[in-house]
């Protein structure tokens, strides 16, 4: 099983980066910074599962950074007065 979401985890990073490179997705978008982060936390659990500190570290950093980049995009924007 752990395999399974360890592939799950990865293609959804990939798949973003991949789809990123392509000029599909904006690399500031919900949907990728969506896909980034539960990709990365999939793995970052997955890594904290197996005592494995230096991938969850990777990891936990990049969900950390996704999840921040998420909220900020999620929040309205002031516009100029």
């Amino acid at each position: 099983m752990d395999q399974a979401l360890q592939i799950v985890g990865a293609v959804l990073i990939l798949g973003a980066f991949l789809l990123s490179q392509m000029n599909v997705l904006d690399n500031r978008s919900k949907v990728y910074l969506t896909l980034n982060l539960v990709g990365s936390a999939v793995l970052a659990w997955l890594a904290y599962a197996d005592d494995d500190w230096g991938f969850l570290l990777l990891e936990g950093v990049w969900a950390v950074v996704s999840a921040v980049g998420l909220v900020q995009s999620l929040r309205p924007r002031r516009t100029a007065t």
